[in-house]
Formats: C-alpha cells, structure tokens, sequence
C-alpha cells in the first residue's frame, strides 16, 4: 500500500541531501550520495550484468542502495513487486537495485526509508 505519494528522481535528491553531512557528486548526469567521503547511494552506469529482460539491452537507470547486511539485504528483495533486484555484480555486497522506471511503483516513505537504511550503513555514529 502506498501512502506517501510516487516516489520521484527529485524525491530522491531532495531525501537524500536533507540527511544530516550529505554531499552529491555528478559524473555523466549520474548522481552519487555520500556520508563521511562513503557512498550510499548512487546511479550506476550501464553495466553489461543489468540487462533488461525484454530487449536485452543495458540498463542505464539502475539505482543502488546500501542496506545493513544480507539478511536486510534479503528482506528488501523479498518484496514481491520485484522493483528491488540484485545482479551477479553484487552477489557478497550488501546492496540493493532499483531502476528509475520503478520509482513509481515505490512510495515516498518507502523511499524515505531506504535512503535513511543506506545513510545509517556509512554514516559516523555522532552523525547518526
């Protein structure tokens, strides 16, 4: 059930930057959140792992979230709409996937509350 409206690419940015010593870094357009010099969240470029189903051709909207550990990392891909995925690349890392088409299946608290997760993994605990 959403309850905080569909979640948008300038959700993500307004989210993640109002999270206490964030900075963003832009490369190639690519947004990358960082905490004390350490990523937590961050758009990939197209890798030759993320491939869509359909058309075989890479993925270029591919979002990665930090998460605790596997066992979050678990619970997280467990959702059955399956707009959280992992590829073989991040097969050992605790980190989740998410495309930008999926945003919209995703709520703004839901979002909220992966950025707050990933951010939590990286910041400084006098930070946290």
């Amino acid at each position: 059930m959403q309850t905080g409206g569909v979640a948008t690419m300038k959700d993500l940015d307004k989210l993640a930057l109002a999270l206490p010593e964030t900075e963003k870094e832009l490369e190639e357009g690519r947004a990358t959140y960082h905490v004390g010099g350490k990523y937590f969240c961050f758009q990939r470029r197209a890798r030759r792992d993320a491939v869509d189903a359909e058309t075989g051709e890479r993925l270029t909207d591919v979002l990665v979230f930090r998460v605790a550990d596997q066992d979050m990392k678990d619970f997280v891909l467990a959702d059955d709409r399956g707009v959280w995925f992992t590829t073989p690349h991040w097969n050992g890392y605790s980190a989740v996937l998410t495309r930008v088409a999926f945003l919209k299946q995703i709520d703004r608290d839901e979002l909220e509350e992966r950025l707050v997760e990933a951010w939590l993994t990286r910041a400084k605990k006098r930070v946290a």
